[in-house]
């Protein structure tokens, strides 16, 4: 079987890649598109380290196929802020060492920012079992949940000053 054309929408911009159709989003993203925040940790789906954002959703990129991926909109932890410019979320974690090796955390903060999209005032709780799905081997969680609490509060008293 022959490559497929995929048209993809990538962190706000449109991009067009040939891949194999039973080629995994993780690999399209990583090796054609040269976007190398999400990782490949466990490639079973487990880990959490290859989540992106996908038509609202958080998924897990090494589980979709670049043919399904095909015409989607599609936010990975480059998406999120720049280095001038930090995602509440990314300042947060950084204000909160919610990272140490640093291996998961672009996927937790993707999943994170779904997360606080679908709940804007988690409880701990809810933030925990919202983060089931990520993985991470170092840091115990505490200093992740907290940065992750700290994020929804600021990004509220944001929308607040606004209203």
């Amino acid at each position: 079987m022959g490559k497929m054309h995929v048209k993809l929408t990538v962190n706000g911009k449109q991009v067009e890649t040939l891949a194999e159709p039973r080629e995994l989003l993780i690999h399209v993203l990583r090796e054609n598109l040269n976007i190398t925040g999400p990782h490949i940790g466990c490639e079973t789906s487990h880990c959490g380290a290859c989540t992106v954002d996908m038509g609202g959703k958080s998924v897990k990129s090494c589980t979709v196929f670049a043919a399904q991926a095909n015409g989607a909109d599609i936010t990975t932890i480059e998406g999120l802020g720049t280095p001038d410019g930090l995602h509440v979320l990314q300042e947060m974690f950084k204000e909160h060492h919610g990272l140490q090796c640093g291996f998961c955390t672009p996927g937790m903060i993707t999943r994170a920012y779904r997360l606080l999209q679908e709940n804007p005032d988690p409880t701990e709780e809810e933030v925990r079992f919202g983060m089931a799905g990520n993985l991470c081997r170092c840091t115990g969680y505490q200093n992740i949940v907290k940065a992750i609490m700290a994020a929804a509060a600021e990004m509220n008293a944001v929308k607040e000053a606004a209203q």
